[in-house]
């Protein structure tokens, strides 16, 4: 994985990266941040530590929504038995990655990863440079055709076999006049029947308002939905048990105790198939 050090050796003399823009703050390096991360620059180091003054469960959130991802995976690439893997607005590599846990599942299972970060790709394809089961390509979940017809997509995954699409914390960066049911109801026709979708979105909740606001700055504004506006991206699926919970709920490693879901983090997943 690149590290900070590495960034900065890609530095141009006036303190730029090349197609990097450091100077606003990242949705994709601000989450790196949560996470304990050091793939981020001071722009989103900034925006993020207003995002904790503002609600200090942020860094629970980003763990909790991390945690889950790995199980869902595990449980997608096991029991689900999917091969074949669409994650979208993938974000920064980290451990524990979608190809490793689904990897380790199933050493036949293939990813691609989409996102529309430069910082993002630049890691994950030296990251990935000896997987060939595993590819990076550009693309942005508002842009679902592009994403369907990229030719490193229809290479590696066979739609017309049941994949896995991945939504993990990136549709709360989709407001509603850029049509977020739209693009994931695309996504969705485009499966074949016994695909699963995958979605984790922030609750929107009036304490949070705050939280929301230094990411009017960033590259993508942050919107809160209601739980049902959540579920709304399931219509036509039928959900895997648990439903919609939160998501440190969603298949829990061990019995689910009052004191570990301390403090409640405002964040709910789900899981549903295409019949």
């Amino acid at each position: 994985m690149t590290t900070g050090r590495n960034l900065a050796s890609q530095a141009l003399p006036g303190g730029g990266i090349v197609g990097i823009d450091v100077r606003t703050p990242n949705v994709a390096r601000m989450y790196d941040y949560y996470l304990g991360g050091k793939d981020n620059f001071a722009a989103d180091r900034e925006a993020a530590e207003r995002v904790i003054a503002a609600a200090p469960v942020t860094r629970e959130i980003a763990r909790a929504n991390r945690a889950f991802l790995g199980r869902v995976v595990w449980f997608l690439a096991g029991e689900a038995g999917i091969s074949q893997f669409l994650d979208v607005g993938a974000g920064l590599p980290t451990r524990e990655n979608v190809h490793q846990v689904a990897q380790d599942t199933n050493p036949a299972a293939r990813v691609v990863y989409v996102d529309n970060d430069p910082v993002v790709l630049s890691h994950a394809r030296a990251l990935l440079a000896t997987n060939t089961q595993t590819r990076v390509v550009l693309g942005d979940v508002r842009k679902p055709g592009d994403i369907l017809t990229d030719p490193d997509v229809r290479d590696l995954l066979d739609l017309s076999q049941p994949v896995a699409v991945l939504l993990v914390a990136v549709l709360h960066f989709v407001p509603d006049h850029e049509d977020p049911y739209g693009a994931v109801r695309a996504l969705v026709d485009a499966m074949a029947p016994g695909s699963f979708l995958v979605v984790s979105h922030v609750e929107y909740r009036p304490e949070l308002v705050g939280a929301v606001k230094p990411y009017q700055r960033a590259n993508a504004p942050a919107v809160g939905r209601t739980f049902d506006d959540i579920g709304r991206f399931f219509e036509g699926l039928e959900l895997v048990p648990p439903g919609l919970v939160n998501v440190r709920e969603w298949r829990p490693d061990g019995p689910i105790l009052t004191a570990r879901l301390e403090p409640e983090v405002p964040f709910f997943a789900g899981v549903a198939v295409k019949r």
